[in-house]
C-alpha cells in the first residue's frame, strides 16, 4: 500500500499549460513529478498532469522519486513503490512524488521555498526476478529486495555507497529489519533512471 499522504482534491483533467510548457525540457517522468509538486505546493491542488510518456515505458510500474537539495545533493526524501499501485505510470510516479515530499518519516516536510533547490530523480522499476547465487547481484546494475517474512528491504541500484554486493545486502537487510540466520528471498530488479540535470 502507497503511503497516506495528506493531498487535497485531485483532478486529473486540470491542469497548469504554462506550467508543463515549462517543464518540455525535461524526460517526462521528471516533469510529471515536478509538476504534481508545483501543483500541490503552489496552488494547494495536486493533479496528475496529462504529460504524454514515450512508448518504451511500461504503462503501469512501481516507481521511486527521489528528491535532493541543491547544490549539496542532500536527501529530501525517497519514496516508491517495487510494484505498481496505481492504474497509470503517470498516477505512480505523481503520488510518489508528493509522498516524496511530504511523507518520507526520515526527513521533515519539503517546504514550498525549497521547491526552486530540489534536484528530482525518477526510478521506473523493471519486474523483480529471483536470484539463487549472490553472483547474479551486481549493486551498479541491479537494485535488490530482501523478503522475510512480511518484511521487506529495498535498495535503489547505483548509489555512491554502495560499491560492493555485501554492502547492498547488508543496507537492504538492515532497512527492512531482516534476520541474517532466518530463511529469506533476495530478488533484483533493473530500473530506467531520469533525473533533472
Amino acid at each position: 500500500m502507497p503511503p497516506t499522504t495528506p493531498f487535497t482534491t485531485i483532478s486529473d483533467d486540470s491542469h497548469d499549460r504554462s506550467r508543463l510548457d515549462a517543464t518540455n525540457v525535461l524526460h517526462p517522468t521528471v516533469a510529471i513529478a515536478r509538476h504534481a509538486l508545483e501543483s500541490q505546493y503552489r496552488k494547494g491542488k495536486f493533479n496528475v498532469p496529462l504529460i504524454a510518456l514515450p512508448d518504451d515505458l511500461p504503462t503501469q510500474a512501481g516507481a521511486f522519486v527521489t528528491l535532493a537539495s541543491r547544490p549539496t545533493e542532500e536527501l529530501r526524501g525517497c519514496i516508491g513503490t517495487l510494484e505498481p499501485t496505481r492504474p497509470t505510470l503517470c498516477e505512480e510516479i505523481a503520488y510518489n512524488a508528493l509522498a516524496a515530499a511530504m511523507c518520507d518519516p526520515r526527513f521533515p516536510p519539503v517546504r514550498a521555498e525549497e521547491l526552486d533547490r530540489l534536484k528530482i530523480k525518477v526510478d521506473v522499476l523493471l519486474p523483480p526476478e529471483t536470484v539463487t547465487n549472490l553472483a547474479e547481484l551486481d549493486p551498479r546494475r541491479y537494485g535488490i529486495v530482501v523478503i522475510q517474512g512480511t518484511a521487506r528491504g529495498l535498495l535503489l541500484p547505483d548509489l555512491p555507497e554502495v560499491n560492493d554486493v555485501n554492502t547492498q545486502l547488508a543496507i537492504a537487510m538492515q532497512k527492512g529489519g531482516i534476520q541474517p540466520h532466518l530463511p529469506m528471498t533476495i530478488k533484483r530488479f533493473g530500473v530506467m533512471r531520469f533525473a533533472e540535470p
